[in-house]
């Protein structure tokens, strides 16, 4: 059986692993489409989505209550897209990330990570700040992904407290993954008290949330920044093209 080559086109498209989960993935391109300054179909992102639903869960492993390892399935699909011939990798998921090295080893491509354009962003939005909320899974908060790469300039992750964090998994697991509405004001809600105890932003690092988000008019509300909306806008600019 041949192999796949590269897409015709001006650049080789970017590789979207996706699928984690399928409506974050769906709303993750309709972000990239409707963010990118174009006046014509040529004029978009040429993007090469793997929409791979059946990966194991992520939070489960990270947390133990799974030994199905997302690692080398994550990083068995970032092959897949580098023999396509893509220039770049993204991966709209935060809790994934926890499995970044593992896909690193086995591409040779950039990889555009969700967590460090985020937290360039938070930088560029609050300069000096010393504290930064997360709202996320439990495995994205377990993983400690964010309070490292946070934990490099200096600036300390708050997360909330047990029966905040059971409102956020209700949402993401019960609500967006289950395909219903979202409870922003819950969101809201979980994002003030952060807030209180002294974050400057409140990072939405769940593609769940940054669902949730859009549906609520939320990317524009203080003290939200969504982790999909960054990694949208790095996606567009690493490519080529302008955002609108």
């Amino acid at each position: 059986m041949s192999q796949p080559g590269p897409l015709d086109g001006p650049m080789p498209p970017v590789g979207v692993i996706g699928g984690v989960g399928p409506l974050a993935t769906a709303y993750f391109l309709q972000r990239v489409v409707q963010l990118t300054a174009a006046e014509r179909d040529q004029d978009h992102v040429d993007l090469l989505v793997l929409n791979h639903a059946t990966i194991p869960d992520r939070t489960d492993f990270v947390l133990g209550r799974s030994t199905a390892d997302p690692g080398p399935v994550l990083a068995d699909d970032a092959r897949r897209l580098e023999r396509f011939g893509v220039s770049f990798v993204v991966m709209p998921c935060n809790t994934a990330h926890y499995f970044t090295q593992q896909v690193l080893d086995a591409i040779s491509v950039p990889f555009v990570s969700i967590v460090e354009v985020t937290v360039a962003a938070v930088r560029r939005r609050a300069p000096g700040s010393t504290r930064v909320g997360l709202l996320a899974t439990a495995g994205t908060v377990a993983s400690r992904v964010y309070d490292d790469a946070f934990a490099a300039h200096g600036i300390e992750v708050l997360t909330p407290d047990d029966a905040d964090q059971a409102e956020v998994n209700r949402v993401i697991y019960d609500q967006v993954k289950a395909g219903h509405r979202a409870d922003a004001d819950a969101l809201r809600g979980v994002a003030a008290r952060l807030v209180e105890r002294g974050a400057d932003v409140v990072v939405l690092g769940c593609t769940e949330l940054s669902v949730a988000a859009v549906d609520h008019g939320m990317l524009d509300e203080d003290p939200f920044c969504d982790s999909m909306d960054e990694l949208v806008r790095a996606t567009i600019l690493r490519s080529g093209h302008q955002v609108r």
